[in-house]
């Protein structure tokens, strides 16, 4: 798909290689690229290019709720937050992109409507993003962690 930042993503080797964690035959596991607003703010993608679950393939809408899970467990389990949280919006690319959010009590920056403020505020450049190595880190534990689970 042209002018599609997801579909580009998919595309590129320096992000599959950066950034991306698992691809399955309908998702792609990756985390948030530079400038990325935490570690462990992970996206699930689909493959294919849609718009939402409204546009699902009966193969797809099967496998999302297990896809849901695994990202979840992958950010839970090597950031040790409290919650995550799952948000899809689809305005900024209209490919159908799930952010899982690690969630953490003692950080007001991750609460509920407030982590979009911090998006917005590391988006602009008014607050710092992840070091590109704290990201790299991630990705090579979530790759080996993602070995374990039933992809």
């Amino acid at each position: 798909m042209q002018n599609c930042g997801v579909c580009d993503h998919h595309r590129s080797t320096s992000d599959q290689f950066n950034y991306e964690i698992v691809r399955t035959t309908h998702w792609v596991f990756r985390h948030h690229p530079a400038p990325a607003p935490l570690v462990g703010w992970l996206l699930l993608d689909s493959r294919r290019h849609f718009a939402g679950p409204i546009d699902f393939k009966p193969d797809e809408a099967a496998s999302w709720g297990q896809a849901i899970q695994i990202g979840s467990a992958l950010v839970q389990r090597l950031t040790k937050c409290d919650r995550v949280y799952a948000i899809a919006f689809g305005e900024g690319a209209h490919h159908l992109h799930l952010h899982l959010i690690p969630r953490f009590q003692v950080d007001l920056n991750t609460t509920a409507w407030a982590v979009a403020d911090h998006y917005r505020a590391v988006s602009n450049g008014q607050r710092a993003a992840v070091a590109p190595i704290q990201i790299a880190e991630f990705v090579n534990q979530a790759r080996l962690l993602a070995q374990s689970f039933d992809l």
